[in-house]
């Protein structure tokens, strides 16, 4: 503990932020090392591009639907237990894939509801957690220090999951790595048993919340953003990593992609959140949100191993952009909006219902189109349109004004909201 002071100065930090800490960093590295091989791994089973969209159809409507029963959990009952579930659900999906190995492709819809789940009860408890575990002094500590874990597990996980499963033949690297990350899963728990129950009160005002879009423009148009964030999001999320492996045959290549990804997106973060400032958010997100879709057409046509790599430097560039003010405004918005303070958990879940909403338009689509047509004349040309969703944004940000001050959300609140911006919004390497 010494050390630790001399390192993040005269800063108090108690047992419960060094467990959540913990339990996010190892979170962070577990997702790291497999997300983007799971597709892969289903991939080279079936061939088949329209069960990658069965699996990620099912993981994106379980989560929200989660998302609903633990913030109602996390209000009536406790943040601790519902962290715990999420974990727990997260490691019973690699214990699945483990025992279920080359039988994966017969099991899609339970694998993704189990992930699904999982994503719902952790993220909702995570972020819950963090605003009360974490005090004023400490959150600057807490979020920096987990925005680190983040990337760095980023940066290295992909490139040494990708190794790995080069190294072994047949799917004994997939097993590996999946069992690694089911070790990850299985500290997470422990790690969870030693953070104090936090009993809850309060009314779930989930329906409130959402009738509340009538009574402020602001509250409605950020959530229409959200629906096209996810437009764009729900097929791009797991269909760029498989592209990668289908043109290079190499899951070290993959690696290699996701790397390079994280590492100049560590960049652009940082300098993002220096650089943006409030005058030129909207411009920021528009400029963003263009760079985003014109990025794609470096694929589309002409997919080389090069040109991914260099999409992949276009989006790490560009999704900070778009990000960084775009989290801000929605909470700005969240912040200004009726009853924030007492019912921010009510507000994530039904921004997340819309983001969601989003993402099972766009899979359910690509579903219809690689089931119904020419999957390589037809692909490009649906991918072409649903990229557009991180552009169409600015449409309805630009129309949202705030001038008055925050008065229902302090400071501190406005902090931990941000630090929610963790939440998958981020595609790693989309």
């Amino acid at each position: 503990m010494p050390k630790l002071q001399k390192l993040i100065g005269n800063i108090e930090i108690n047992k419960d932020l060094l467990m959540l800490l913990t339990i996010g960093g190892l979170y962070s590295l577990s997702i790291a090392l497999s997300n983007s091989f799971v597709n892969v791994f289903l991939w080279k089973q079936t061939g088949e591009f329209a069960d990658l969209g069965i699996y990620n159809l099912t993981i994106v409507i379980m989560q929200p639907l989660t998302f609903i029963l633990a913030g109602r959990w996390a209000k009536k009952i406790d943040r601790v237990i519902v962290l715990r579930l999420g974990v727990l659900f997260l490691s019973i999906f690699y214990i699945l894939v483990l025992i279920i190995g080359s039988h994966a492709n017969q099991f899609l819809v339970l694998m993704g509801a189990l992930l699904g789940i999982g994503y719902g009860f952790y993220w909702l408890a995570f972020n819950v957690l963090t605003f009360e575990i974490t005090e004023p002094e400490t959150r600057d500590f807490f979020n920096g220090f987990l925005g680190i874990l983040t990337s760095s597990a980023g940066m290295v996980g992909p490139i040494a999951a990708g190794l790995v499963i080069s190294l072994f033949a047949g799917n004994s690297g997939y097993k590996i790595i999946f069992a690694i990350s089911l070790i990850l899963f299985a500290c997470a728990v422990g790690m969870s048993l030693l953070i104090k129950r936090r009993p809850s009160h309060g009314q779930y005002l989930i329906k409130e919340v959402y009738l509340e879009r009538k009574n402020n423009p602001n509250w409605k148009l950020i959530t229409i953003a959200h629906f096209f964030q996810g437009l764009r999001e729900g097929t791009f999320i797991f269909v760029i990593g498989v592209f990668v492996f289908i043109t290079t045959g190499s899951e070290l290549a993959l690696g290699t992609f996701g790397m390079i990804n994280s590492a100049v997106a560590f960049i652009a973060y940082y300098a993002a959140s220096r650089v943006i400032t409030k005058k030129i958010r909207k411009k920021a997100i528009l400029a963003g949100g263009l760079l985003l879709y014109f990025s794609i057409f470096l694929i589309l046509f002409n997919m080389s191993y090069q040109n991914l790599l260099i999409y992949a430097v276009c989006i790490a560039i560009a999704y900070p952009m778009l990000l960084v003010p775009y989290v801000s405004l929605t909470y700005d918005v969240i912040g200004r909006a009726w009853n924030a303070a007492g019912a921010r958990v009510e507000y994530m879940v039904i921004r997340e219902l819309f983001l969601n909403a989003g993402r099972v338009v766009s899979i359910a689509g690509f579903i219809a189109v690689v089931m119904l047509f020419d999957v390589q004349k037809s692909l490009p040309v649906y991918l072409a349109v649903i990229g557009a969703g991180h552009a169409l944004i600015y449409l309805f940000v630009r129309r949202i004004h705030l001038h008055e001050p925050a008065e229902t959300i302090n400071k501190e609140d406005g902090e931990i909201l941000a630090a929610e911006s963790n939440l998958m919004d981020g595609e790693n390497g989309t």
